[in-house]
C-alpha cells in the first residue's frame, strides 16, 4: 500500500481483494492502514466502516492476536471523541464470533451429545492426534467436533479480547459490564466451567488494577454510586453463574467480591439484591457442610424477605419450613475453635453482615421470634417438639426416624438435610444421656441410634471423638469393657478441653451436673438470702398518694432523660450534617487535584511522547551505525574462517554457514572438539564393558566352586556343634545330681531352724508391747502439757486484749484534747489575722489619703509655677523691644588697636544702659570680679562678645533680660522637695540634668 493513501481509497481495495478470494492480502492491508502516523488523524465517521470491516475479516480467518491489536489502537483513538463508536465495533466483533459459533453447531447438529472439551485455551494433544488417526469409529463425531471447537475457542477469545480493550476506563465502564456478563451467558449456555474460573480471575485482576491505573486520564471511580452498582450488578450475576454451574468454590470467592464492593458503598443496596445475594450463601454453606451459617444465611434472607413482601402465603410456609429446619440442623455443643477458626469465623460472620458469630440458640431464638414456627409444617412442628421441647432419650431417635423419613424424601426440599439432621440428632441424645447416666455400655447407644439408617457404629464413634476433641463433650471410650464412660467433675476445668458447664450454650436439664453445682453456688445463695430477706423484712406498703407522688417523680425523671436524649441526638445530627460537609468539601478538593494530576499526567505523557520520537530517530541511527559494523564483522569473520579451513582446525563449508561471526566460529570449533572427546569417550566405555565381560566369564567358571566349597562347610560346623551340645548336656546332668546332694544334706537342720524362728518371733512381740505402752504413757503426758501451755496462751492473749483496748481508750482521749487544743489554736490565730489585716487596711487607707493630698499640692504647685514661667516669658519679650527701640553705639575709630575678641570699652551710655540683673530675678547674677583687677587689662572682658570678627558674626544678638512682675521667692531650707510628676502608667518623670558643653560639643549636638 502506499504510503499516502486515502483511507477510503484502501477500504475499496480491501474490498476488491476479498472479491478476488485474496482475504489474507486485503487484512494486511488493512493492518498496515493500522500502523501508519496517519491513521490518528483520520475522522471516526471514516473510520468506523474500515474497522469493522476490519473485525469482520478477522473474524472469518480466525486471527484473534490480529484483531485485538487493532481493537486497542482504534480504542486509543476514538475513547475521547466517540464512545458509541467504540461500543458498535465490539458488539459488531462478539455478535460475529457468536454467529460463527451458531452455524458450526448447525452443521454438527447430528451430534448425540454436546461438545465436550475440558479446556478451550489448550492445545491438541499428540495423544489425540494418534487416537484420531488409528481408531475409525465415531470418525463423524470427531469431524463435528473439529467444526465446533475452534469457532468456540475463538468466541471465548473474543470475550477476552473485548475485557482487555475495555478495561480500567470509566466512559467504556457500561460496554465492559455488558460483556462480562455476556461471556458469564456464554460459559452457561455451553457449561464452561475452567473458562469461567479465568474468566473471574480476570475481572478480581482488572478490578485489583483500578489503584494502580487511577492516575490515567479517564481512571474508574468506586467511590461513584453508579460505576460501583455497575460493579455489583456484574457480581452478582457471577455470583448466579457459579452456583447455576455448581462451582461452589468460586461461588465463595464471588460472595466475598460481592461484600468487599458492599463495604465501599455509600448507600444500602436494593433489598431484592441482598435477598438474591443471601439465598446463594445459602446453598455455598449447604454444599460446604457449614450447618451453623446456612442456617444463619437462611435466617438473614427471611427477613430481607419479609420485610420486602409480596409472598404468597404457600412460599412463605415453605420458607418458615427451611428456616426452622436449618436452625435445627445445627449440632448441639460448644463452637470450640483454634486461632485460625477464629479468623474464618471472623471472615464469615462479616459476610453475613452480623456483628457476632450466630449461634444454635440464637438462631432458633430468632426463628421463634419471627412466628416461624406457626408458619412451618406439620413434620417440622413435631421435629422442633421432639428435638428443643421434649425429654425422652430413650425413645428420641425412634420417635424422630419416621419423621426424617417423611420429610427427607428425595421428591422433598428438605432432602439435602438429612445427613445434618442425623448429626444434630445424636448430639441431642448425647446430651441428655449425659445428664442422666454417667456411665453407658456402646451398644445400648447403638441400640438406641439403631433407627437412623445413615448412622452406623463406625460414624457413632467417630462422631463421639469429634465432640471430645472439639471440646463438646466430656467423654471417656473403654473398648475393653465396651462402655461410654460421661466425666462430670466439679474442679477440672481446662482451656484446651473445657466441660460442658462452661459452654455458653446452655440446654435444658433434668439434674444439675456437679461442674454446675460448684459453678452457680454462690449465685444460689445469693438467691436465697435475698428471698429470706424479702420475707422477713417485707418493703413498706405506700399509700396512693405516695404512690402517686413516687410515679410522678418516676415520669418527671423519664421526661427529662427524653429531653436530654433528644438534645444528645439532634447534636449528634448536627455533627453528622457538619461532618457531611466537610466530606463533601473533602471530596471537591480531592476531585479538584485528581483534575489537575490528571492536566499535569496528560502533559507529562506528551512530554515523554516527544522525547520517545526523539530516541526512536537515534534508535534507527544507531541501528544503522550496528548495521555496517555487522556487515565488516561478517566480512572479518569470512576471512577468518578461511584461514581456519586452510589450517584444518574447521571441517565445515563456508558457504554453508549462516552466521559468519567470530563467536560463531569459536563456538563452531569449541562443539568439534567437543565431538571429538565424545568419540574418545566412547571408545572408552567400549573398552570398559570388553573388561567387564571378561570379569563376568571369570565369575561364571568360579560359580560351581562355590558350592562344593558351601557344602564342606557346613559338615564341618555341624560336627562342632554336636561336640558342644554334648558337654553342655553331661555339665548340666553333674550339677542336678550335686544340688540333689546339697538338699538332703541341709533338710535335717530344718526343725532348729523353725523353733529358733518361733522364739526370735515372741522375743519382738513382748517388746513391741513394752514399746507401745510406754509410747501411750509419753503421749498423755505431752497432750497434758500442751493443754497447760494453750490455757495459757489464751489468758494472755485475753489480757494482752484488755491492755491493747485501754490504751487505745487513752489514745482516743488524747487525741480528742489535742483536736480541742488545735481548734483553739486555730481560731485564735484567725482572730489575730483578721485584726492584723484591719490595721493594714486602715494603714493603706491613710496612705491613699496622704498621697492624695500630696498630689493635689504638687498640681497646685505646677499651675504656680507655670503662671511664673508665662510671667517671665511676657518681661522677657518687653525688655527685647525695649532694647530694639533704643539707638545703635557709636562706632569706634579705624585707627584704635584692638586685639581680636577684646570688647571695647564700655561707654557711659551704654554703662548707664546696661545694669546689672535683680537678685530676685531667676537668671544668674554675674561673679563678682576679684580684687586688685580693676582698671587691668583683661581680653574680652568688656565685650559683649568674646572672640574675633567670625563669633561676633556668627553669635545671634542676645535679647535683654526681662524683668518678673513680681521677685520669685527664694526656696527655704525647710521647704520640701519637688514632688515628681507622675506620667498616665504610674512612672514618675526625672528632671534633665545639665552637663557642660562646649560650643563645638553643642554645634555637632
Amino acid at each position: 500500500m502506499a504510503p499516502f493513501t486515502k483511507p477510503e481509497a484502501v477500504l475499496k481495495q480491501a474490498e476488491g481483494l476479498v472479491s478476488v478470494g485474496q482475504s489474507h492480502a486485503a487484512l494486511q492491508s488493512l493492518v498496515e492502514m493500522f500502523s501508519s502516523k496517519r491513521f490518528r488523524s483520520t475522522p471516526l465517521t471514516t473510520l468506523e466502516p474500515i474497522v469493522i470491516r476490519f473485525v469482520e475479516l478477522c473474524v472469518d480467518m480466525r486471527k484473534g492476536r490480529t484483531a485485538k491489536e487493532g481493537l486497542m489502537q482504534y480504542k486509543n483513538i476514538a475513547q475521547n471523541s466517540s464512545v458509541g463508536s467504540i461500543e458498535v465495533v465490539i458488539n459488531r466483533f462478539i455478535q460475529l464470533s457468536d454467529a460463527k459459533v451458531s452455524e458450526a453447531q448447525e452443521k454438527a447438529d447430528k451430534v448425540t451429545g454436546p461438545v465436550d472439551v475440558d479446556d478451550l485455551e489448550a492445545s491438541e494433544t499428540p495423544e489425540s492426534i494418534l487416537l484420531g488417526a488409528v481408531s475409525g469409529d465415531q470418525s463423524k463425531d470427531r469431524t463435528d467436533r473439529a467444526l465446533v471447537t475452534p469457532w468456540l475457542k475463538f468466541l471465548w477469545e473474543s470475550y477476552r479480547t473485548s475485557l482487555e480493550t475495555l478495561k480500567n476506563n470509566a466512559r467504556l465502564e457500561v460496554i465492559y459490564q455488558q460483556v462480562a456478563q455476556q461471556a458469564f451467558r456464554f460459559c452457561l449456555k455451553h457449561q464452561r466451567k475452567v473458562e469461567f474460573r479465568r474468566l473471574c480471575e480476570t475481572l478480581r485482576l482488572h478490578l485489583s488494577n483500578v489503584a494502580k491505573y487511577a492516575h490515567q486520564t479517564h481512571a474508574i471511580n468506586l467511590s461513584d454510586a453508579e460505576t460501583l452498582q455497575h460493579h455489583l450488578d456484574t457480581r452478582f450475576a457471577q455470583l448466579n453463574t457459579s452456583v447455576e454451574l455448581e462451582l461452589w468454590q468460586e461461588a465463595f470467592r464471588s460472595v466475598e467480591d460481592v461484600h468487599n464492593l458492599l463495604t465501599m458503598a455509600r448507600k444500602a443496596p436494593r433489598p431484592a439484591m441482598m435477598a438474591n445475594y443471601y439465598e446463594k450463601l445459602t446453598k455455598i454453606f449447604l454444599m460446604s457442610g457449614n450447618a451453623l451459617y446456612h442456617a444463619a444465611a437462611w435466617g438473614r434472607y427471611h427477613a430481607i424477605v419479609t420485610s420486602i413482601g409480596g409472598k404468597t402465603e404457600e412460599e412463605m410456609t415453605k420458607l418458615a419450613g427451611q428456616v426452622l429446619v436449618s436452625a435445627l440442623a445445627v449440632p448441639v455443643g460448644l463452637q470450640h475453635e483454634d486461632e485460625d477458626g477464629k479468623s474464618k469465623t471472623s471472615r464469615l460472620t462479616a459476610l453475613l453482615g452480623l456483628t457476632r458469630a450466630p449461634t444454635r440458640a440464637g438462631l432458633i431464638k430468632d426463628a421463634l421470634s419471627r412466628d416461624v414456627l406457626r408458619l412451618s409444617p406439620a413434620p417440622i412442628k413435631s421435629l422442633y417438639t421432639l428435638l428443643e421441647a421434649s425429654f425422652d432419650p430413650l425413645t428420641l431417635c425412634s420417635s424422630t426416624a419416621p419423621l426424617l423419613a417423611e420429610l427427607c424424601a428425595p421428591d422433598t426440599p428438605y432432602f439435602g438435610y438429612r445427613s445434618l439432621l442425623e448429626r444434630a440428632l445424636l448430639s441431642r441424645l448425647l446430651a441428655q444421656l449425659s445428664q442422666v447416666y454417667s456411665t453407658l455400655t456402646i451398644t445400648s447407644l447403638l441400640e438406641l441410634v439403631s433407627p437412623l439408617e445413615g448412622l452406623g457404629p463406625e460414624q457413632v464413634e467417630a462422631f463421639l471423638m469429634g465432640c471430645a476433641r472439639r471440646g463438646e463433650r466430656s467423654v471417656y471410650v473403654d473398648h475393653a469393657t465396651g462402655t461410654i464412660t460421661f466425666i462430670d467433675e466439679g474442679f477440672i476445668v481446662s482451656s484446651e478441653d473445657p466441660i460442658p458447664s462452661t459452654s455458653t450454650n446452655s440446654e435444658a436439664s433434668i439434674q444439675p451436673s456437679a461442674a454446675e453445682l460448684v459453678r452457680t453456688r454462690l449465685s444460689t445463695l445469693a438467691v436465697t438470702l435475698h428471698n429470706s430477706l424479702a420475707v422477713l423484712y417485707p418493703p413498706p406498703q405506700l399509700s396512693p398518694e405516695e404512690e402517686e407522688a413516687a410515679q410522678h417523680a418516676k415520669f418527671v425523671e423519664l421526661a427529662a432523660a427524653a429531653n436530654a436524649e433528644r438534645h444528645a441526638l439532634s447534636l449528634r445530627r448536627a455533627l453528622v450534617a457538619r461532618r457531611r460537609e466537610l466530606l463533601s468539601e473533602l471530596s471537591a478538593r480531592k476531585e479538584k487535584e485528581e483534575a489537575s494530576r490528571r492536566a499535569e499526567t496528560t502533559r507529562r505523557e506528551k512530554d515523554e511522547e516527544v522525547r520517545r520520537a526523539k530516541l526512536e530517530i537515534a534508535k534507527k541511527e544507531r541501528e544503522r551505525a550496528q548495521k555496517e559494523v555487522d556487515s565488516i564483522r561478517a566480512e572479518e569473520a569470512k576471512k577468518l574462517a578461511q584461514t581456519l579451513i586452510k589450517k584444518g582446525n574447521l571441517k565445515v563449508s563456508v558457504d554453508e554457514m549462516e552466521d559468519l561471526s567470530t563467536d560463531s566460529l569459536m563456538r563452531m570449533q569449541v562443539e568439534q572438539l567437543e565431538r571429538e572427546k565424545k568419540e574418545l569417550n566412547q571408545r572408552l566405555r567400549t573398552a570398559a564393558k570388553r573388561i567387564d565381560h571378561i570379569e563376568r566369564a571369570y565369575r561364571k567358571e568360579e560359580r560351581p566352586l562355590l558350592a562344593e566349597d558351601y557344602a564342606e562347610q557346613q559338615a564341618t560346623d555341624r560336627t562342632i556343634f554336636e561336640t558342644l551340645q554334648r558337654s553342655r548336656i553331661e555339665g548340666a546332668r553333674q550339677a542336678f545330681q550335686e544340688d540333689m546332694i546339697s538338699k538332703k544334706r541341709l533338710s535335717r537342720m530344718m526343725q532348729d531352724y523353725q523353733q529358733r524362728k518361733e522364739f526370735i518371733i515372741a522375743q519382738r512381740i513382748e517388746e513391741h508391747t513394752a514399746e507401745l505402752a510406754e509410747s501411750r504413757k509419753r503421749i498423755e503426758e505431752e497432750k497434758e502439757k500442751m493443754r497447760a501451755e494453750y490455757q495459757k496462751m489464751k489468758d494472755e492473749e485475753e489480757q494482752e486484749r484488755l491492755e491493747t483496748e485501754r490504751i487505745r481508750r487513752e489514745q482516743e482521749e488524747e487525741e480528742a484534747r489535742l483536736e480541742a487544743e488545735r481548734r483553739a489554736a486555730e481560731e485564735e490565730a484567725e482572730a489575730k489575722e483578721r485584726e492584723e489585716k484591719e490595721k493594714a487596711a486602715e494603714a493603706r487607707r491613710k496612705r491613699e489619703e496622704e498621697r492624695a493630698k500630696t498630689q493635689e499640692e504638687a498640681r497646685k504647685r505646677a499651675e504656680r509655677e507655670a503662671e511664673a514661667e508665662a510671667h517671665a516669658a511676657q518681661r522677657r519679650a518687653e525688655h527685647r523691644n525695649q532694647l530694639a527701640a533704643q539707638p545703635a553705639q557709636p562706632a569706634q575709630p579705624q585707627g584704635a588697636w584692638r586685639r581680636g575678641g577684646a570688647p571695647s570699652a564700655p561707654t557711659r551710655a551704654t554703662a548707664a544702659i546696661s545694669t546689672p540683673p535683680r537678685v530676685e530675678s531667676p537668671l544668674p547674677a554675674p561673679a563678682p570680679a576679684p580684687a586688685g583687677t580693676t582698671g587691668a587689662y583683661r581680653p574680652g572682658a568688656f565685650g559683649a562678645t568674646a572672640g574675633g570678627w567670625r563669633d561676633r558674626q556668627a553669635k545671634p544678638p542676645a535679647a535683654a533680660p526681662v524683668r518678673t512682675a513680681s521677685p520669685a521667692p527664694l526656696p527655704s531650707r525647710n521647704a520640701p522637695p519637688p514632688e515628681h510628676k507622675r506620667s498616665d502608667d504610674g512612672f514618675e518623670t526625672v528632671q534633665e540634668k545639665k552637663v557642660w558643653k562646649s560650643r563645638r560639643a553643642q554645634g555637632q549636638a
